[in-house]
């Protein structure tokens, strides 16, 4: 265990789903962790859920007001004095038409899924890039890679994140910055409850898909096997993900296989 407690890993979207199981299974391996969302009383109950509560630090986030991003990231820097691994996990999904949708609701979408992680990532980077060491750790999602009919400002936020990062990797290889995107498919956790509709109010309810996905734990488990390998993406879900190889070589055939599927 000696050997991780000097890491340091800041997880956003950390009060529950995926990022309650990645704070809980990396605290079991001894790492130093930042937890952060917007629900504080959450957070410290995941804190205290935690194998080690006592290397768990809470640091409340929203992504919507990045514009005072640099004043978190001074904040997170003094709970431990450094940070290893930054994991962009924080995010809200979307169920409605694109004719029925608001524009406010795809402005939503974009500041909370790319602007406010971009901005949270460029405000860790110039210390990842002073130490010459670092880890960003994206997750997207499949639709990140592909399109479903409901979710086209998700999408559109998901493909985006895909090029922003990409283009990170390449410019900071050098700083011996790494960079992993993780895309999931369906897990068992709130964000289809969560997820905006027409009007930007939430589903509040459940999709039959998630509900029948990978359990966060299960996800987690997957996940940090990849990161661990310094993988540049990782796509985890059942056979959903078949529609990564699908999009690529035949995108007519997934057109129509997505249309068939019950994806809500």
């Amino acid at each position: 265990m000696a050997h991780f407690q000097s890491k340091v890993i800041w997880i956003t979207g950390a009060s529950s789903g995926i990022g309650e199981a990645l704070a809980k299974a990396y605290s079991k391996s001894g790492y130093s962790l930042i937890i952060s969302s917007r629900r504080e009383e959450k957070l410290e109950q995941v804190r205290e859920l935690c194998p080690h509560p006592d290397r768990v630090k809470v640091l409340p986030l929203d992504l919507e007001m990045y514009e005072g991003f640099g004043k978190i990231v001074q904040q997170a820097m003094e709970l431990y004095g450094y940070i290893d691994m930054l994991i962009n996990n924080a995010g809200i999904s979307q169920r409605s038409l694109i004719r029925d949708t608001d524009m406010h609701v795809y402005k939503r979408l974009m500041d909370v899924n790319y602007l406010g992680t971009v901005a949270l990532t460029k405000a860790v980077l110039p210390h990842f890039i002073e130490r010459k060491s670092g880890h960003f750790v994206t997750v997207t999602s499949l639709m990140g890679k592909f399109g479903s009919p409901l979710r086209s400002g998700y999408c559109g936020a998901k493909h985006a994140l895909h090029g922003f990062f990409d283009v990170l990797r390449m410019e900071h290889e050098k700083d011996g910055i790494a960079v992993s995107l993780i895309c999931p498919g369906f897990v068992q956790t709130q964000v289809a409850r969560n997820a905006l509709t027409n009007d930007g109010t939430p589903q509040s309810r459940n999709d039959e898909a998630t509900s029948k996905g990978l359990s966060p734990e299960e996800f987690a488990s997957r996940m940090i096997r990849a990161v661990n390998k310094n993988k540049f993406e990782a796509y985890i879900g059942g056979k959903e993900i078949k529609g990564i190889y699908l999009k690529r070589f035949f995108p007519k055939l997934l057109h129509k296989v997505v249309l068939r599927s019950d994806v809500v």
